[in-house]
């Protein structure tokens, strides 16, 4: 995007701001920018995107998306269901998928992790902003009835209440929020044995904020972290793939924008659904970096960002700004930790999980070529294999783990 068009950008932010405190008839008007800025919002970028020209039907992409939501299997697994409460009452939801009786079936036993039966070790996922926990889909899929694993809904993300504090008290969402919601799931859903706790993006900071506020816990109970797509800190200096004036142009409106849609969440999302192909096209340019993208997964990862509300999406991003948890990794620096990332990630670029590893010394660092942010889905085998190989080494899983293919998002390949 030239530094014109971000300029034109930004004013076009600006109107939605100034039309925050008009009646209803102005935010008619303004429904139509606000629905295309809160799909860059909710992918975790920023203002203003430049998309292909659109060659196909309006309504012929509505039917695919129809046909896509119909017969896409991702996102379709569900374990045991359990509720968690937080420190200020937050009820959040998280399901179990436990280790199968007698150790599962032998022969996927064996070709995951060999013949001797796994330690009785809980692997928990933490998934990042505007997602779900099905964000891990292909990874539960892989390791379901080998491993004990805990998936859960962040606070006002998929199944899980709406912050209690931020409705009740209007108090703003922290990270260490995050990490106290993360203590809480733990302590009713695994209130003993080693951990490997596993965060993507927002959830891997969510990791961070744990170890920071319960050190005892790191120390005493997990065995290794998995730390993908995400930042330790200095998120205000990313620039989401824009030339300096579209970055400058985007921070000066973005805090405006986001109270404003926040106010007006219903004529929000109605302009959201409007804009619905813009918005396909924003999720597809800051989630993923190749362009042969299996288009139900791609879909699939449009339906949960469409699915976090805007008054959500508002609430959560000023925290970003505020997260770091430097000092925290130290933590970590006595397990094996996985450090893994896309190299076309514009949201946490890798820059910053290099940074990570440069902390950890001993951490495993892997950088995927053509992968964006949302990487566990767009090469879900390289980072399944990858935890895999984390397990052994923590002394979870026997030695010669291999996953083979499995979790492919080709065409031809139906999780």
């Amino acid at each position: 995007m030239s530094e014109s068009s971000a300029e034109a950008v930004a004013s076009a932010a600006s109107a939605v701001v100034d039309a925050a405190s008009a009646t209803g008839a102005g935010w008619r008007r303004a429904t139509g920018i606000a629905g295309a800025a809160i799909g860059v919002i909710a992918a975790g970028a920023a203002a203003g995107v430049a998309l292909e020209r659109m060659t196909v039907g309006r309504g012929m992409r509505a039917r695919a998306r129809l046909a896509l939501d119909s017969t896409g299997p991702y996102g379709a697994l569900r374990g045991t269901p359990g509720k968690a409460y937080a420190d200020d009452g937050t009820e959040l939801y998280y399901e179990v998928d436990d280790v199968e009786p007698q150790g599962g079936p032998p022969n996927r036993r064996r070709r995951l992790f060999g013949r001797k039966s796994p330690l009785p070790v809980t692997v928990v996922f933490s998934h990042g902003y505007c997602l779900t926990q099905d964000s891990w889909h292909f990874q539960r899929a892989a390791l379901r009835g080998v491993v004990r694993t805990v998936h859960w809904d962040q606070r006002s993300h998929g199944r899980s209440a709406r912050g209690a504090a931020q409705l009740r008290d209007g108090e703003p969402l922290t990270i260490d929020q995050l990490g106290r919601d993360l203590k809480a799931v733990i302590d009713a859903a695994v209130p003993e044995g080693p951990i490997v706790l596993v965060g993507h993006s927002m959830g891997g900071m969510t990791v961070m904020a744990l170890a920071a506020q319960f050190p005892e816990l790191i120390a005493e109970r997990v065995v290794a972290a998995a730390f993908v797509g995400t930042s330790s800190g200095r998120l205000g200096e990313v620039n989401f793939g824009l030339p300096v004036a579209g970055v400058n142009a985007v921070r000066r409106v973005l805090p405006g924008v986001l109270k404003a849609m926040g106010q007006q969440a219903a004529l929000v999302e109605k302009g959201r659904r409007v804009t619905a192909d813009l918005f396909a096209g924003i999720i597809k340019r800051y989630s993923f970096a190749s362009r042969d993208v299996d288009p139900a997964v791609a879909r699939f990862a449009e339906r949960m960002l469409e699915g976090t509300p805007i008054d959500v999406v508002a609430e959560f991003y000023p925290a970003f700004t505020d997260h770091d948890k430097t000092e925290a990794l130290a933590h970590f620096t006595d397990m094996p930790v996985l450090v893994l990332a896309g190299i076309g990630d514009l949201v946490t670029p890798s820059e910053h999980s290099e940074a990570i590893a440069d902390l950890l010394p001993d951490a495993e660092l892997v950088l995927v070529s053509d992968a964006g942010h949302l990487v566990m889905l767009e090469h879900p085998e390289v980072v399944t294999d990858r935890l895999a190989d984390l397990l052994t080494r923590a002394g979870a899983v026997p030695a010669g783990v291999t996953v083979g293919g499995y979790g492919s998002t080709s065409s031809s390949a139906q999780g």
